[in-house]
Protein backbone atom coordinates (compact mmCIF):
# COMPACT_ATOMS: atom_id res chain seq x y z
CA UNK A 1 0.00 0.00 0.00
CA UNK A 2 1.33 3.44 -0.94
CA UNK A 3 1.28 6.02 1.83
CA UNK A 4 1.51 9.80 1.70
CA UNK A 5 3.51 11.61 4.35
CA UNK A 6 3.59 15.36 5.00
CA UNK A 7 6.93 17.15 5.15
CA UNK A 8 8.05 20.16 7.14
CA UNK A 9 6.97 23.49 5.66
CA UNK A 10 9.38 25.61 3.65
CA UNK A 11 10.30 29.09 4.89
CA UNK A 12 7.53 30.28 2.56
CA UNK A 13 5.07 28.08 4.49
CA UNK A 14 4.31 25.54 1.75
CA UNK A 15 4.34 21.90 2.83
CA UNK A 16 5.34 19.02 0.56
CA UNK A 17 3.37 15.78 0.74
CA UNK A 18 5.31 12.72 -0.39
CA UNK A 19 3.90 9.64 -2.11
CA UNK A 20 6.65 7.07 -2.76
CA UNK A 21 6.50 5.33 -6.11
CA UNK A 22 5.24 1.73 -5.92
CA UNK A 23 7.23 0.96 -9.08
CA UNK A 24 10.75 2.09 -8.22
CA UNK A 25 13.41 0.63 -10.45
CA UNK A 26 15.32 -2.27 -8.92
CA UNK A 27 18.89 -1.56 -7.80
CA UNK A 28 20.36 -3.60 -10.65
CA UNK A 29 18.32 -1.77 -13.30
CA UNK A 30 19.20 1.63 -11.86
CA UNK A 31 22.90 0.80 -11.66
CA UNK A 32 22.87 -0.37 -15.29
CA UNK A 33 21.41 2.98 -16.31
CA UNK A 34 23.94 4.93 -14.21
CA UNK A 35 26.79 3.03 -15.87
CA UNK A 36 25.91 4.67 -19.20
CA UNK A 37 23.24 7.36 -18.65
CA UNK A 38 23.85 9.59 -21.66
CA UNK A 39 21.90 12.84 -21.29
CA UNK A 40 18.17 13.29 -20.86
CA UNK A 41 17.31 9.70 -21.78
CA UNK A 42 16.44 8.20 -18.39
CA UNK A 43 14.49 9.70 -15.51
CA UNK A 44 14.32 9.05 -11.79
CA UNK A 45 11.42 7.43 -9.96
CA UNK A 46 9.81 10.63 -8.68
CA UNK A 47 8.94 14.21 -9.60
CA UNK A 48 7.77 17.36 -7.83
CA UNK A 49 4.55 19.18 -8.68
CA UNK A 50 3.18 22.45 -7.28
CA UNK A 51 -0.01 24.15 -8.45
CA UNK A 52 -0.76 27.86 -8.72
CA UNK A 53 -4.04 29.66 -9.25
CA UNK A 54 -4.97 33.29 -9.26
CA UNK A 55 -7.19 32.78 -6.22
CA UNK A 56 -5.14 30.37 -4.08
CA UNK A 57 -1.57 31.21 -5.05
CA UNK A 58 0.99 28.39 -4.73
CA UNK A 59 -0.50 25.24 -3.23
CA UNK A 60 -0.63 21.41 -3.38
CA UNK A 61 3.13 20.80 -3.28
CA UNK A 62 3.74 17.08 -3.75
CA UNK A 63 6.55 14.63 -4.39
CA UNK A 64 4.98 11.83 -6.39
CA UNK A 65 5.81 8.97 -8.76
CA UNK A 66 7.27 10.11 -12.07
CA UNK A 67 4.66 9.86 -14.79
CA UNK A 68 2.74 11.57 -17.60
CA UNK A 69 1.08 14.93 -17.08
CA UNK A 70 -2.64 15.36 -17.63
CA UNK A 71 -3.39 18.48 -19.67
CA UNK A 72 -6.59 19.75 -21.17
CA UNK A 73 -6.27 20.13 -24.97
CA UNK A 74 -7.04 23.82 -24.45
CA UNK A 75 -4.20 24.33 -21.94
CA UNK A 76 -2.61 27.70 -22.65
CA UNK A 77 0.91 26.31 -22.88
CA UNK A 78 -0.07 24.24 -25.92
CA UNK A 79 -1.36 27.26 -27.82
CA UNK A 80 0.62 30.29 -26.64
CA UNK A 81 3.88 28.72 -25.39
CA UNK A 82 3.60 30.28 -21.95
CA UNK A 83 6.32 28.24 -20.24
CA UNK A 84 9.78 28.57 -18.71
CA UNK A 85 12.39 26.17 -17.37
CA UNK A 86 15.72 25.91 -15.58
CA UNK A 87 18.64 23.50 -15.57
CA UNK A 88 21.08 22.66 -12.80
CA UNK A 89 22.92 19.62 -11.47
CA UNK A 90 23.34 17.59 -8.32
CA UNK A 91 26.92 16.39 -7.75
CA UNK A 92 28.08 13.37 -5.74
CA UNK A 93 31.12 14.25 -3.66
CA UNK A 94 33.81 11.78 -2.64
CA UNK A 95 32.34 11.46 0.88
CA UNK A 96 28.98 10.40 -0.57
CA UNK A 97 27.18 13.70 0.09
CA UNK A 98 25.17 15.43 -2.66
CA UNK A 99 25.47 19.12 -3.53
CA UNK A 100 24.20 21.57 -6.11
CA UNK A 101 25.70 24.74 -7.57
CA UNK A 102 24.17 28.18 -6.98
CA UNK A 103 20.51 27.10 -6.91
CA UNK A 104 19.43 30.51 -5.64
CA UNK A 105 20.77 32.03 -8.89
CA UNK A 106 18.62 29.60 -10.90
CA UNK A 107 15.64 30.52 -8.73
CA UNK A 108 16.21 34.23 -9.36
CA UNK A 109 16.59 33.67 -13.10
CA UNK A 110 13.36 31.68 -13.17
CA UNK A 111 11.65 34.60 -11.48
CA UNK A 112 12.98 36.95 -14.17
CA UNK A 113 11.81 34.54 -16.87
CA UNK A 114 8.40 34.34 -15.17
CA UNK A 115 8.04 38.13 -15.22
CA UNK A 116 8.80 38.24 -18.94
CA UNK A 117 6.27 35.52 -19.77
CA UNK A 118 3.57 36.83 -17.42
CA UNK A 119 3.82 33.78 -15.14
CA UNK A 120 3.70 33.79 -11.32
CA UNK A 121 7.04 33.99 -9.54
CA UNK A 122 7.95 30.95 -7.45
CA UNK A 123 9.62 31.97 -4.17
CA UNK A 124 13.33 31.15 -4.02
CA UNK A 125 12.87 29.06 -0.87
CA UNK A 126 10.25 26.90 -2.57
CA UNK A 127 12.41 26.45 -5.67
CA UNK A 128 15.38 25.25 -3.61
CA UNK A 129 13.23 23.07 -1.35
CA UNK A 130 11.56 21.40 -4.33
CA UNK A 131 14.99 20.31 -5.57
CA UNK A 132 15.99 19.17 -2.10
CA UNK A 133 12.80 17.12 -1.78
CA UNK A 134 13.33 15.34 -5.10
CA UNK A 135 16.99 14.57 -4.46
CA UNK A 136 16.15 13.29 -0.97
CA UNK A 137 13.83 10.60 -2.28
CA UNK A 138 15.87 9.83 -5.43
CA UNK A 139 19.37 10.20 -3.98
CA UNK A 140 20.35 6.75 -5.25
CA UNK A 141 20.05 8.16 -8.79
CA UNK A 142 22.94 10.60 -8.26
CA UNK A 143 25.88 8.89 -10.02
CA UNK A 144 29.37 8.77 -8.56
CA UNK A 145 31.56 8.19 -11.63
CA UNK A 146 33.92 11.07 -12.56
CA UNK A 147 32.26 14.09 -14.22
CA UNK A 148 28.76 12.58 -13.95
CA UNK A 149 25.80 14.23 -12.24
CA UNK A 150 22.05 14.22 -11.77
CA UNK A 151 20.57 16.84 -14.09
CA UNK A 152 17.62 18.69 -12.53
CA UNK A 153 14.96 20.25 -14.75
CA UNK A 154 12.48 22.58 -13.01
CA UNK A 155 9.81 23.94 -15.36
CA UNK A 156 6.60 25.95 -15.23
CA UNK A 157 3.69 25.71 -17.66
CA UNK A 158 0.40 27.53 -18.15
CA UNK A 159 -2.13 24.75 -17.53
CA UNK A 160 -5.39 26.69 -17.56
CA UNK A 161 -7.84 25.53 -20.23
CA UNK A 162 -8.62 28.82 -21.94
CA UNK A 163 -8.06 30.05 -25.50
CA UNK A 164 -8.26 33.75 -24.81
CA UNK A 165 -4.98 35.60 -25.27
CA UNK A 166 -4.09 36.67 -21.74
CA UNK A 167 -1.83 35.42 -18.93
CA UNK A 168 -3.09 32.07 -17.62
CA UNK A 169 -4.90 31.95 -14.29
CA UNK A 170 -3.74 28.38 -13.65
CA UNK A 171 -0.10 27.28 -13.69
CA UNK A 172 1.85 24.15 -12.74
CA UNK A 173 5.47 23.91 -11.60
CA UNK A 174 7.32 20.60 -11.85
CA UNK A 175 10.80 19.25 -11.24
CA UNK A 176 12.12 16.12 -12.93
CA UNK A 177 15.62 14.63 -12.81
CA UNK A 178 17.80 12.68 -15.21
CA UNK A 179 21.25 11.14 -14.62
CA UNK A 180 23.87 12.64 -16.91
CA UNK A 181 27.10 11.10 -18.12
CA UNK A 182 30.38 12.93 -18.61
CA UNK A 183 29.99 15.58 -21.34
CA UNK A 184 33.46 14.85 -22.71
CA UNK A 185 33.77 11.08 -22.37
CA UNK A 186 36.91 10.90 -24.51
CA UNK A 187 38.72 13.98 -23.24
CA UNK A 188 38.21 17.71 -23.79
CA UNK A 189 37.97 18.53 -27.49
CA UNK A 190 37.46 21.98 -29.06
CA UNK A 191 34.16 22.35 -30.89
CA UNK A 192 33.47 23.79 -34.33
CA UNK A 193 30.83 26.51 -34.53
CA UNK A 194 28.63 27.37 -37.52
CA UNK A 195 27.66 31.02 -37.97
CA UNK A 196 23.93 31.40 -38.59
CA UNK A 197 23.46 34.19 -41.12
CA UNK A 198 19.79 33.60 -41.96
CA UNK A 199 18.21 33.09 -38.55
CA UNK A 200 18.11 35.04 -35.29
CA UNK A 201 17.66 33.68 -31.81
CA UNK A 202 16.09 36.80 -30.29
CA UNK A 203 15.53 40.51 -30.90
CA UNK A 204 15.50 43.68 -28.84
CA UNK A 205 12.52 43.67 -26.51
CA UNK A 206 11.95 39.96 -27.14
CA UNK A 207 12.45 36.94 -24.90
CA UNK A 208 16.18 36.37 -25.42
CA UNK A 209 17.00 36.89 -21.75
CA UNK A 210 14.30 34.46 -20.60
CA UNK A 211 14.87 30.72 -20.37
CA UNK A 212 11.85 29.66 -22.37
CA UNK A 213 11.34 26.86 -24.83
CA UNK A 214 10.52 29.13 -27.76
CA UNK A 215 14.12 30.38 -27.84
CA UNK A 216 15.37 26.82 -28.12
CA UNK A 217 12.78 25.93 -30.75
CA UNK A 218 14.07 28.88 -32.79
CA UNK A 219 17.58 27.39 -32.65
CA UNK A 220 16.69 23.89 -33.88
CA UNK A 221 16.67 24.61 -37.63
CA UNK A 222 19.98 26.53 -37.63
CA UNK A 223 21.44 23.88 -35.32
CA UNK A 224 20.53 21.25 -37.92
CA UNK A 225 22.27 23.46 -40.50
CA UNK A 226 25.36 23.46 -38.26
CA UNK A 227 25.39 19.66 -38.20
CA UNK A 228 25.20 19.59 -41.99
CA UNK A 229 28.30 21.80 -42.03
CA UNK A 230 30.20 19.44 -39.74
CA UNK A 231 29.86 21.71 -36.71
CA UNK A 232 28.67 20.87 -33.20
CA UNK A 233 27.10 24.22 -32.31
CA UNK A 234 25.51 27.25 -33.95
CA UNK A 235 26.38 30.89 -33.24
CA UNK A 236 23.75 33.62 -33.44
CA UNK A 237 24.24 37.29 -34.28
CA UNK A 238 22.13 40.26 -33.26
CA UNK A 239 18.89 40.51 -35.20
CA UNK A 240 19.20 44.20 -36.17
CA UNK A 241 22.65 44.69 -37.69
CA UNK A 242 23.60 41.01 -38.12
CA UNK A 243 27.07 41.93 -36.95
CA UNK A 244 27.43 41.37 -33.22
CA UNK A 245 28.07 38.01 -31.56
CA UNK A 246 25.30 37.04 -29.14
CA UNK A 247 25.41 33.42 -27.96
CA UNK A 248 25.37 29.82 -29.09
CA UNK A 249 22.22 27.73 -29.16
CA UNK A 250 22.55 27.06 -25.44
CA UNK A 251 25.86 28.56 -24.26
CA UNK A 252 27.52 31.92 -23.64
CA UNK A 253 30.84 32.77 -25.31
CA UNK A 254 34.13 34.31 -24.10
CA UNK A 255 37.31 35.57 -25.79
CA UNK A 256 40.76 35.95 -24.23
CA UNK A 257 43.13 38.61 -25.54
CA UNK A 258 46.90 38.40 -25.46
CA UNK A 259 47.04 41.27 -22.95
CA UNK A 260 44.88 39.30 -20.51
CA UNK A 261 41.54 40.99 -21.21
CA UNK A 262 38.49 38.73 -21.34
CA UNK A 263 35.55 39.82 -23.51
CA UNK A 264 32.02 38.42 -23.49
CA UNK A 265 28.86 39.74 -25.20
CA UNK A 266 26.80 42.09 -23.06
CA UNK A 267 23.45 41.06 -21.64
CA UNK A 268 20.14 42.26 -23.02
CA UNK A 269 19.05 39.81 -25.69
CA UNK A 270 21.04 36.82 -24.42
CA UNK A 271 20.55 34.49 -21.49
CA UNK A 272 22.29 35.46 -18.26
CA UNK A 273 24.02 32.14 -17.67
CA UNK A 274 24.84 30.99 -14.14
CA UNK A 275 28.10 29.51 -15.45
CA UNK A 276 28.74 32.78 -17.32
CA UNK A 277 28.56 34.90 -14.18
CA UNK A 278 30.72 32.38 -12.30
CA UNK A 279 33.40 32.46 -15.02
CA UNK A 280 33.42 36.27 -14.89
CA UNK A 281 33.95 36.18 -11.12
CA UNK A 282 36.75 33.61 -11.29
CA UNK A 283 38.51 35.42 -14.14
CA UNK A 284 38.37 38.74 -12.28
CA UNK A 285 39.80 37.12 -9.16
CA UNK A 286 42.76 36.02 -11.26
CA UNK A 287 43.41 39.60 -12.25
CA UNK A 288 41.78 39.59 -15.69
CA UNK A 289 39.82 42.63 -16.81
CA UNK A 290 36.46 41.34 -18.02
CA UNK A 291 34.61 43.44 -20.60
CA UNK A 292 30.91 42.82 -21.17
CA UNK A 293 30.30 44.60 -24.45
CA UNK A 294 29.26 44.32 -28.07
CA UNK A 295 31.67 42.15 -30.02
CA UNK A 296 31.69 41.66 -33.79
CA UNK A 297 32.63 38.67 -35.91
CA UNK A 298 35.06 40.99 -37.72
CA UNK A 299 36.81 41.73 -34.42
CA UNK A 300 37.04 38.00 -33.75
CA UNK A 301 38.51 37.33 -37.19
CA UNK A 302 40.99 40.21 -37.04
CA UNK A 303 41.99 39.36 -33.48
CA UNK A 304 42.81 35.75 -34.33
CA UNK A 305 44.67 36.71 -37.50
CA UNK A 306 46.78 39.28 -35.63
CA UNK A 307 47.35 37.04 -32.64
CA UNK A 308 45.57 39.43 -30.27
CA UNK A 309 42.83 36.87 -29.50
CA UNK A 310 44.46 33.74 -28.13
CA UNK A 311 41.50 31.71 -26.81
CA UNK A 312 37.76 31.34 -27.33
CA UNK A 313 35.41 29.20 -25.27
CA UNK A 314 31.74 28.64 -24.51
CA UNK A 315 30.12 27.87 -21.18
CA UNK A 316 26.86 26.46 -19.86
CA UNK A 317 25.41 24.04 -17.33
CA UNK A 318 25.81 20.88 -19.41
CA UNK A 319 29.39 21.23 -20.64
CA UNK A 320 30.59 23.74 -17.99
CA UNK A 321 33.36 25.17 -20.22
CA UNK A 322 33.99 24.09 -23.82
CA UNK A 323 36.95 25.29 -25.92
CA UNK A 324 36.06 26.69 -29.34
CA UNK A 325 38.45 25.62 -32.07
CA UNK A 326 36.83 27.03 -35.19
CA UNK A 327 34.10 29.36 -36.40
CA UNK A 328 32.89 28.34 -39.86
CA UNK A 329 30.95 30.71 -42.12
CA UNK A 330 29.87 30.63 -45.76
CA UNK A 331 32.85 32.75 -46.80
CA UNK A 332 35.68 32.12 -44.33
CA UNK A 333 36.82 30.27 -41.23
CA UNK A 334 38.35 31.48 -37.98
CA UNK A 335 40.67 29.13 -36.13
CA UNK A 336 41.05 25.41 -36.78
CA UNK A 337 39.03 22.33 -35.76
CA UNK A 338 42.12 20.64 -34.35
CA UNK A 339 43.24 23.61 -32.25
CA UNK A 340 44.49 22.85 -28.77
CA UNK A 341 42.35 24.01 -25.82
CA UNK A 342 43.69 27.22 -24.29
CA UNK A 343 45.42 27.34 -20.91
CA UNK A 344 42.92 29.75 -19.31
CA UNK A 345 39.99 27.80 -20.75
CA UNK A 346 41.18 24.57 -19.17
CA UNK A 347 42.29 26.19 -15.93
CA UNK A 348 38.90 27.86 -15.39
CA UNK A 349 37.15 24.61 -16.21
CA UNK A 350 39.28 22.72 -13.72
CA UNK A 351 38.61 25.31 -11.01
CA UNK A 352 34.86 25.44 -11.60
CA UNK A 353 34.38 21.66 -11.76
CA UNK A 354 36.69 21.31 -8.77
CA UNK A 355 34.35 23.50 -6.72
CA UNK A 356 31.25 21.69 -8.01
CA UNK A 357 32.56 18.22 -7.15
CA UNK A 358 34.10 19.22 -3.83
CA UNK A 359 37.71 18.79 -4.97
CA UNK A 360 38.49 22.46 -4.32
CA UNK A 361 37.33 24.74 -1.49
CA UNK A 362 34.21 26.81 -2.10
CA UNK A 363 35.29 30.33 -1.11
CA UNK A 364 32.18 31.92 -2.62
CA UNK A 365 29.44 29.96 -0.85
CA UNK A 366 28.22 28.68 -4.20
CA UNK A 367 27.50 25.10 -3.16
CA UNK A 368 24.31 23.99 -1.36
CA UNK A 369 24.09 20.57 0.24
CA UNK A 370 21.04 18.55 -0.77
CA UNK A 371 21.69 15.18 0.89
Amino acid sequence: MTTTTPAAPTPFGLEFDTTPSPARRADAEREAILADPGFGKHFTDHMVSIAWSEDAGWHDAVVKPYGPLTLDPAAAVLHYAQEIFEGLKAYRWADGSVWTFRPEANAERMQRSARRLALPQLPESVFVESIRQLVAIDEAWVPSAPETSLYLRPFMIASEAFLGVRPAHGVDFHVIASPAGAYFSGGIRPVSIWLSEDYSRAGRGGMGAAKTGGNYAASLLPQAEAYEQGCQQVLFLDSEERTYVEELGGMNVFFLYRDGRVVTPALGTILEGITRSSVIRLAQERGHVVEERRFTVAEWREGVESGDIVEAFACGTAAVITPIGRLKTRDFEIGAPDAEPGALTMSLREELTGIQYGRLPDHHGWMTRLA
